[in-house]
């Protein structure tokens, strides 16, 4: 949850005209547990806060507090707001699930009734395409819808009865600073008796034309998000038009950058008779993959255009790549591998480090910590450095794992650590940039920046760079954290800056990547993509290879920003590079890892993993070790 007020579970309170204004004050502690830190949203029948959880003493551990207060002295009311509000608490409760809030927590106070759930960090859909000064990226969309589909079909496969999201629409989906999809405000969400009628319930506009005659169902759900794609698709918001008139303006008529396919699985999905929709969102699913696969498929593998730099490839067949070792984790390893002394570190959002051994695999020793771990270790001197989402920053003996020492933050760590100069230098959230001694851990200075620090730094000399998600890029002085220059850019950025001959490379969520005098801060070049760039740089050869969301990996000349080539994934780049004499090796949203050419661009092989590849490759003289999102670190032959 974000701590803007278009956070989750505060979109229908918003739009009540009544007020509440009887809110919890900060510091107000609830139990004897749940600290209330600031008011997140409020509306007519209650309020959502930002709080934290006084049970971790050790951690600043956030949660969102949402409460229901019943204003109304009609007993029915009451007992209706009472039901739906532990309707919501119970649905949570039974739902496991990476795309639906956790509920930590469900208790009364008087006449108040709390909901403590997972505080997610993003923004939802309508606050996006508000935002946005046109319609959304048709790439970008799907893959979203995607995520939405693999949620609905959990809730519509529970047994003994499958769970109806009944309200889907642009507000009740975030998407967290992970680019996941998190389905929020299960207010009105029920278990579906086949033939049972109800309440006609739902936002105009998205709801399905059966639900107004008091029908629900899992077909409603598909509907709903055939109206939600067609607004981000098109900019036009159907609570404004008349209701069930989706046939007379199809997406294309609107926006004419939406490809054919795409608009098929819409109106499909916002078809006036259940009977013609998608039967299922597992079907609705492989519909919007068929639509990536027919966008990123390529011209023949013969034909290329130098002129422009932009290579077509090969068919894109698998190719056998032989495993030399896979390792399964709890959860979902974004962290990127690090090597030394023969061990393979590595975080997962199952709150472990692992240490594996870089030959077998096998586990070495597991590090425990409070929370997921995103970030990359660094090691130094016999020690492991790394950040935890649960609030700390750790330092562990590399052959054993065990604490040398911890530094507590005020918010999550997501970026990852640079050392120099004996000392360990890292961002976390909280926007603050620490510098300490990487000995003992003891601080020695901190900058405040103003928002989340997720990259990780890169130093020359007496300065030291990072990227912070105010869309600036810093420049400190390494001693005392005094700031020499910072350069904006127009928006976010978790980009690592890399130096290269007096230059910062770096991207940023403004879809530009840019060349900064590393003396002055001053805008040397920028090389523009087709979608934000949130992957880092690398540089081999005077070249900078560097993914975007617009699918490509980039080959780029340093001195100018020149595009040498571009090779088109088809989804998502967010992996950082790693390079050789001969290769590249990235990983893509596309569940693949890629092996181009590094001086052509062509493919020499990809290898399918069972989920988003986000971690960067590490390469060892014999092999190349990733992580994905389907739970595992692989060793390939390099």
């Amino acid at each position: 949850m974000s701590d803007s007020p278009g956070a989750h579970d505060v979109r229908e309170t918003q739009q009540l005209s009544h007020m509440h204004t009887d809110t919890l004050s900060p510091r107000t502690t609830l139990q004897g547990r749940y600290e209330i830190i600031k008011i997140i949203g409020v509306g007519g029948m209650g309020a959502v806060y930002q709080a934290r959880d006084l049970r971790f003493a050790n951690v600043f551990r956030l949660c969102a507090v949402k409460e229901m207060f019943n204003p109304t002295t009609d007993p029915r009311l009451q007992q209706i707001n009472a039901e739906n509000f532990a309707r919501e608490a119970n649905i949570l409760a039974t739902l496991n699930h990476p795309g639906i809030p956790k509920i930590f927590d469900f208790f009364s106070e008087g006449r108040r009734s709390y909901l403590v759930l997972e505080f997610i960090d993003g923004q939802d859909l309508e606050q996006i395409i508000n935002s946005s000064p046109g319609p959304l990226n048709e790439r970008q969309v799907a893959d979203w819808a995607i995520q939405i589909c693999d949620v609905l079909d959990y809730m519509h496969n529970q047994r003994p009865q499958p769970i109806v999201f009944r309200d889907l629409k642009p507000s009740n989906v975030m998407i967290n600073t992970m680019n996941r999809v998190m389905l929020v405000d299960f207010g009105i969400a029920k278990v579906f008796q086949v033939g049972e009628k109800g309440t006609m319930i739902g936002t105009e506009g998205y709801s399905p034309p059966e639900q107004y005659r008091g029908i629900s169902g899992p077909i409603g759900d598909i509907y709903a998000l055939g109206a939600t794609l067609h607004h981000l698709l098109t900019k036009s918001d159907p609570r404004t038009e008349p209701p069930f008139t989706f046939h007379e303006r199809p997406p294309r008529q609107l926006n004419p950058q939406v490809s054919e396919a795409m608009e098929s699985v819409v109106m499909k999905a916002l078809a006036y008779d259940p009977k013609d929709r998608f039967q299922s969102a597992a079907e609705m699913k492989q519909a919007l993959l068929a639509v990536l696969g027919r966008r990123s498929r390529l011209a023949d593998s013969s034909a290329s255009d130098f002129s422009t730099g932009v290579l077509s490839s090969e068919a894109l067949t698998e190719h056998d790549v032989d495993i030399v070792w896979e390792f399964k984790c709890e959860d979902e390893v974004r962290s990127s591998p690090r090597l030394y002394n023969g061990t393979v570190y590595v975080g997962a959002y199952d709150y472990n480090l692992y240490a594996l051994d870089v030959e077998t695999g096998e586990l070495r020793w597991k590090y425990p910590t409070g929370a997921g771990i995103c970030s990359t270790p660094a090691i130094w001197n016999g020690r492991v450095y790394f950040g935890s989402e649960d609030q700390s920053f750790y330092c562990l003996h590399a052959d054993t794992g065990r604490l040398v020492w911890a530094h507590p933050t005020r918010a999550r760590v997501r970026s990852s650590p640079w050392i120099a100069l004996d000392h360990v230098f890292f961002g976390a959230d909280d926007g603050c940039f620490y510098g300490l001694n990487a000995a003992n851990g003891r601080e020695i200075w901190r900058a405040q920046a103003g928002g989340p620090i997720r990259c990780r730094a890169s130093s020359h000399e007496d300065l030291i760079v990072f990227s912070c998600g105010d869309g600036h890029i810093y420049a400190l002085d390494i001693q005392n954290g005094r700031t020499h220059w910072r350069f904006r850019t127009n928006r976010q950025v978790v980009s690592s800056p890399l130096i290269v001959d007096n230059l910062v490379i770096v991207g940023s969520y403004d879809w530009n990547i840019y060349a900064i005098d590393l003396a002055s801060g001053f805008n040397v070049w920028r090389r523009r993509t087709n979608q934000a760039v949130v992957a880092s740089p690398t540089l081999f050869d005077a070249h900078i290879y560097i993914g975007s969301v617009d699918g490509n990996m980039y080959c780029l000349d340093s001195h100018n920003g020149r595009v040498i080539w571009k090779y088109d994934t088809g989804d998502q780049v967010t992996s950082t590079a790693s390079v050789t004499e001969e290769a590249v090796y990235f990983g893509c949203v596309d569940h693949h890892l890629y092996k181009l050419d590094r001086k052509t661009g062509k493919m020499i092989w990809r290898f399918k993993t069972g989920g988003a590849v986000t971690s960067s490759p590490l390469l060892t003289q014999e092999m190349v070790i990733i992580g994905s999102t389907d739970h595992k670190v692989y060793a390939l032959p390099l």
